[in-house]
């Protein structure tokens, strides 16, 4: 289905001057006046087969622009192509690690264009999605070297957290970021934060760092759904016009796996 797509979409390149580098929401009305119908059915339909999907779908889109290069509604600007070359090493240093601090999280936003406020609002796409064992496992038994959990973890959630992450083995175990409601894109991952139930440290520090911005944002987007929201929206839009690919910098692969 999205090989369909993607050959439309690449047989007719359009050009155009504008805020997004190159990329803007009318791209394929021309060529291809369906695309949008087309993206939107066969997203439905994979994350009814899997609601994690969806989350899959948010990191890729992350990783996407931070390397090479029922919730929140954006119009998305659209262009941005695959790279016909793939970075292992820029993946390493780019993508924020889930013990990462909060000056290192505001550092690596900030090389990419992106503020604090970016930075808390786009971490509440961990209001969906599911992390392995390995991501969190020194929050429990050695968040200091001294074999004792971390402090700010509340103790009935740290309680759960161990029997799905044991002391050994069980790496590739699995529990939702946001436990309250892990399939349904709402602000309980800030409400959680509060409440000493965020899953990673990168999470958690947000609050918890000593950096007055990231902690209020974090109360405010708790307390306000629709400000979260209207935040997420834009910053989704923001990153997503990260040194974009455009035109013939880049390709639409026939399939995601490879180069054309």
């Amino acid at each position: 289905m999205f090989i369909l797509s993607c050959a439309i979409f690449q047989a007719f390149p359009v050009s155009s001057s504008n805020n997004y580098g190159g990329l803007f929401p009318e791209l394929y009305q021309i060529s291809c006046p369906q695309a949008n119908e087309i993206v939107m059915s066969v997203l439905e339909e994979a994350i009814s087969k899997d609601p994690r999907m969806a989350a899959s779908l948010l990191r890729l889109h992350f990783h996407d622009c931070f390397v090479q290069s029922g919730g929140p509604y954006w119009e998305v600007p659209l262009g941005r192509r695959d790279s016909k070359t793939a970075n292992f090493n820029k993946a390493n240093v780019n993508i924020p690690a889930p013990n990462s601090t909060i000056q290192n999280l505001i550092n690596l936003f900030n090389k990419q264009g992106l503020n604090e406020q970016d930075l808390v609002a786009l971490s509440g796409g961990h209001t969906i999605g599911m992390a392995r064992c390995v991501s969190f496992k020194q929050r429990l038994y050695n968040q200091k070297g001294d074999n004792l959990p971390d402090v700010t973890l509340e103790k009935t959630y740290y309680n759960g957290l161990k029997s799905i992450c044991p002391t050994s083995g069980g790496d590739n175990n699995i529990s939702p970021l946001d436990v309250a409601s892990p399939i349904r894109f709402d602000n309980t991952y800030f409400k959680l934060l509060l409440w000493g139930k965020g899953l990673l440290n990168s999470d958690e520090v947000l609050l918890t760092g000593n950096v007055k911005k990231t902690k209020e944002l974090v109360k405010s987007y708790a307390e306000n759904e629709a400000i979260f929201f209207r935040h997420f929206a834009k910053s989704m839009v923001k990153m997503g016009n990260i040194n974009p690919l455009t035109e013939l910098k880049g390709e639409i692969r026939n399939s995601c796996r490879r180069i054309n």
